[in-house]
């Protein structure tokens, strides 16, 4: 059974996620000294990272042990308005005291091939675990999209079935664009994954992933599973509205 809570509007959701995510970064900092996040972009995120950045949310995090990473970035320059990087700067990096060396940011300004290469190889160099194995986040934060994608893994896209790459270009066709994005085993390999949804356009795809029916959507987002991590749905309630009430 799916771990899901659901929120009255997007505002109590991003005061849940952005709680959610100051618990997480306070445990994990006093047990080893770091936390280790990769951020999600979209217009849900960016109100929990506006959160984060106020007070007295900012002043709860010792930033200079936090450790940003992206879970997925579009193929544009970080100054472009379309950047996951930029929209995080924009919200919460230029808002707290967290070193610049502890920012990892995808260079979508790349080919797309070599960005994915390079950003795989600068999180080898972070994370020292064999070549053979995938890191573990202490956080990934995920949205969703209508069509069950998330991060940058699409419908029908290559990236879907990779298996043995930490970070993999994928073009996807209905948006005829190229974007670089975490693969599904690395992100299964995280101690805590947050998958934040909300508005009323998410609602059918919400019930066809969380309705408890026996037939799979089938969609990129069905195969988050985490390994031996922990998966949590938060949901507002425009996103929930098509789900049955619980029995």
């Amino acid at each position: 059974m799916k771990n899901l809570e659901i929120a009255k509007d997007q505002l109590s959701l991003a005061e849940i996620a952005a709680d959610k995510i100051i618990r997480l970064a306070v445990d994990s900092i006093h047990r080893q000294d770091q936390f280790t996040v990769a951020l999600a972009g979209g217009s849900t995120p960016r109100g929990i990272y506006t959160l984060l950045a106020t007070l007295p949310n900012r002043s709860k995090i010792d930033w200079k042990r936090v450790f940003i990473f992206w879970g997925d970035e579009r193929n544009v320059p970080p100054e472009n308005t379309n950047s996951n990087y930029q929209m995080a700067k924009q919200t919460l990096l230029d808002q707290v005291a967290i070193p610049t060396k502890n920012i990892y940011r995808i260079e979508g300004e790349l080919d797309p091939n070599i960005a994915a290469l390079q950003y795989e190889q600068n999180m080898r160099s972070f994370f020292s675990v064999p070549y053979d194995e995938f890191p573990s986040f202490d956080l990934i934060l995920l949205g969703l999209g209508e069509d069950g994608h998330t991060a940058s893994l699409f419908p029908e896209t290559k990236a879907l079935d990779e298996k043995a790459r930490w970070v993999a270009e994928n073009y996807v066709p209905n948006l005829n664009e190229w974007r670089i994005t975490f693969t599904i085993p690395l992100i299964n390999s995280s101690a805590n994954i947050i998958i934040v949804v909300s508005g009323e356009q998410k609602a059918d795809i919400i019930k066809d992933v969380l309705g408890g029916n026996n037939q799979s959507s089938k969609s990129p987002i069905e195969s988050i599973r985490p390994k031996d991590g922990n998966l949590l749905w938060l949901v507002d309630q425009a996103a929930a509205s098509k789900l049955s009430p619980p029995k």
